[in-house]
């Protein structure tokens, strides 16, 4: 398989959902090495968040990764570097987001990771790690997770967006009920 095949396939991978992997944490570790080597002082830090972050919870097995920059002019200087140490983006689709960048990796077909730049402290970080940390502390709030995301991946197979943006009343009630807006980290 070619690269540009690869990128065509992963770009257009179905939503598919699988157990949870015990390696998910380790893949997360050895991109955040990568990352931070690679960046030394542009990156404040980076965190694992998503669902392959949270143990036991099924997840589309792509590591999502959170690396705080000091603005997003940091991080669009940072994605030709990115580019070139082998995350592929859409400036059409980031030129849409107002509070993060975007890219991912694939190989064979497959995303492996997701990269959120995001501005380090403010609020979509501390939304994101509160969210995550709900999840880890709450068993039947997770289970309740796992649940809405099977439905919304059998709902929309073949369309990412449409099963993320589903997501959101869930995402937006935990973070309500977890109070993260009132307490920044």
């Amino acid at each position: 398989m070619t690269g540009a095949d690869s990128l065509e396939r992963a770009i257009h991978e179905r939503v598919t959902l699988v157990p949870y992997d015990p390696a998910w944490p380790g893949r997360f570790a050895a991109e955040r090495a990568r990352l931070l080597r690679r960046f030394p002082g542009a990156l404040r830090e980076v965190v694992h968040i998503g669902s392959t972050a949270v143990p036991g919870l099924p997840a589309k097995p792509v590591i999502d990764l959170m690396a705080g920059v000091d603005s997003l002019a940091v991080a669009d200087e940072l994605i030709p570097p990115l580019l070139e140490s082998g995350y592929v983006t859409s400036a059409e689709f980031n030129a849409a987001l107002t509070d993060r960048r975007w890219l991912m990796r694939h190989a064979e077909g497959h995303r492996t990771h997701h990269l959120h730049l995001v501005v380090h402290g403010e609020r979509l970080w501390r939304e994101r790690l509160a969210f995550r940390d709900a999840l880890r502390a709450d068993p039947a709030l997770a289970e309740r997770y796992a649940l809405l995301k099977a439905e919304l991946a059998a709902r929309h197979p073949d369309d990412r967006e449409a099963y993320t943006r589903a997501k959101g009343a869930f995402v937006r009630a935990v973070l309500a009920n977890a109070g993260s807006m009132a307490s920044p980290r």
